[in-house]
This record gives C-alpha cells, structure tokens and sequence, in this order.
C-alpha cells in the first residue's frame, strides 16, 4: 500500500484564543474531504499571554493531528513564524494565519496545484475587506520594494500559500536569523503559481501588531533584499557636493562683481544648515539599520528557544524539551 502524502498547516499564534477552536475545526473539516492526503496541524505560539496554550493543549489531547510548539518567550512573529516552517515536516507545507484572513477553503486549490507539479503556490491580495487606507498602504510598500529590490518581489503577498519539502529543505540550509520569508521566495527562483483571493477581516479577536511591528517589517524586507538606500546616500553626496561647488563659484564671483550691494543674508544660510543636518541625519538612520541587520547575522542566535512540544511523537521528529 502507498502511503498517503503528508501535508503540514502552520498557524502561528499568539493570543488568538477565540480562533484556534475553530481554525482547527475547519482545516479538519477539509482534509476529511481529502482522504488522499493525511496531515498534521502544527500551531506554533509565541508565548501568549491568554489562555491558548491551554486551549492547545486540549486540542492535542483531543486530535493527534494537532501539533503544538511553545516558545520561551516571544521572540517575535517574524522568527517564531520561520521558525515553526522549518520545523514542519510533511510533503508540502500550507502557511495560515489563525484569524481566517487566510481562508482555509483555499488549501483545496493549493494541493491541486501542487500535484500538478508547482513548488510554490502564493495567495495574492486582489481585493482586502480591511481598511481601505492599510490596503493601500500595504499596496504601495510592496509596489515599491518590487522596484529597489535587486529581485522581482510578489506583489501583495503575506506568505500565505504552499510550500513544497525541495523548498523548505533549501530554506533549512540558509540559517537566516531574521529571514524576509516573503522575499527569500522571490530569492530561490523556483517558479511561483499565483491564486487569486479576496482576504476577508479578521473573525475575532484583536491583532498583536501595531506600527513598530509594521515599520519593522518593511525595513527588515528594503535591507534584506536592496542595496538601493545605501547607493541613493552615496550619489546624493556626490550629486549635492558637485551642485554646491558651483554654487560656490557662482556665489564667489557674484560677491567680487557687486561687493558693496550683494548680501546673502542669514535665511538661506539657517535653512541650508537644517537641509543637510536632515539629509545626514536620514541616510545615518538607513546606514544603522544596514548595521543593525549585519549585527543580527553575525551573532548567530537561534531562531528561537522551545519550551515545549506536543504530540511530536511520530517517525518525523524527535522530542525537544529545554525548560
């Protein structure tokens, strides 16, 4: 008898007690439609603070598809979200959010074009049900990190999507320690079939993320994958040193011609002194968050450190418990 072919769902969570119930109940509802296939749900918790490691635990008890990894402590969405892909260790691996912003009824689609021979399948935002302002916003960001980024980025994509192993066995090797999972796809090359999909709100609960969650991000994903900002603070010095010399000059000769009438005065000077302190001040900040990126690869931390985990006790892993 050929086995069945394992998928595994990642739901990363934290906080999300009012939707793990039920982001379980539906992923269960669509692969007992799927008897081909069998599966694992594997929730990754970035140390919560409500009652969702006790609800995780219920279910695990209840379903030994349900798959549960406990962090120490919140190491952050990015990393604890990377963290939980790598660990997944089916044929092909499904990235959901639990809020259902990620529709599971999509997984259907998503195994149908992976049989058919994709590597990667990616949800891509065509429409958003989410403020018309955020949307927009999200929209221009990956707009504009598609066209400095030094490899063509998807456009509105979350992660959310299939991953075939030959992917994740390649992303096991990088050993990225604040990895731009969006962008390390655009970065492998394998061809990507896109689907379409209209992302509902989120069902209940409130987010975690907030604005420095949201302008890390967007920074982590400018410095991971363009040289751009680092090269438009080099030119802008060339290009404003060759523009001031003449200026100079000009000034030079204007004050010999007409010594006595000509008098620059003190506005242009104070507004030239604050211009160039705001330009410097601006392109040491994109130079920190070079630094600050190279600082976070050479300490080489781990993604994060596990507390606990439930129900790994089948012939794909090997138990891990550190506290």
């Amino acid at each position: 008898m050929v086995p069945r072919k394992l998928i595994s769902v990642l739901t990363p969570c934290y906080n999300e007690e009012k939707n793990l119930e039920d982001i379980a109940h539906h992923v269960r509802t669509i692969f007992e439609k799927l008897p081909q296939y069998d599966y694992e749900h594997l929730f990754i918790d970035n140390y919560s603070t409500d009652t969702s490691r006790q609800i995780l635990r219920q279910m695990s008890q209840r379903d030994h598809h349900i798959k549960a990894i406990f962090n120490l402590r919140n190491f952050g969405a990015i990393r604890s979200s990377f963290h939980g892909l790598l660990e997944a260790r089916g044929d092909a691996v499904i990235n959901m959010a639990a809020d259902f912003q990620d529709p599971p009824e999509m997984i259907p689609a998503f195994l149908a074009h992976w049989e058919e021979g994709e590597k990667v399948v990616a949800a891509i935002k065509e429409e958003s049900e989410e403020g018309f302002l955020m949307f927009r916003l999200r929209k221009t960001y990956y707009y504009l990190l598609d066209k400095v980024a030094e490899v063509p980025i998807l456009q509105n994509f979350t992660g959310f999507g299939l991953y075939d192993r030959e992917v994740m066995d390649i992303m096991r090797t990088l050993k990225d320690p604040n990895p731009y999972f969006r962008g390390l796809i655009s970065e492998l090359g394998f061809p990507v079939k896109k689907v379409l999909f209209k992302q509902p709100r989120r069902k209940r609960g409130i987010t975690s993320t907030n604005f420095y969650w949201l302008y890390n991000f967007a920074v982590l994903g400018i410095t991971s994958h363009s040289k751009l900002p680092l090269r438009l603070a080099t030119m802008s010095g060339f290009v404003f040193s060759i523009l001031f010399f003449f200026l100079g000059i000009i000034y030079l000769v204007y004050k010999l011609v007409a010594w006595n009438s000509f008098s620059l005065g003190m506005a242009p000077l104070l507004i030239g002194v604050f211009f160039f302190c705001s330009l410097i001040l601006f392109f040491i900040g994109v130079l920190g968050e070079y630094i600050g990126m190279i600082h976070t690869h050479v300490l080489q931390r781990p993604l994060v450190i596990e507390q606990e985990r439930l129900n790994f006790n089948d012939l794909h892993y090997q138990e891990k418990s550190y506290v």
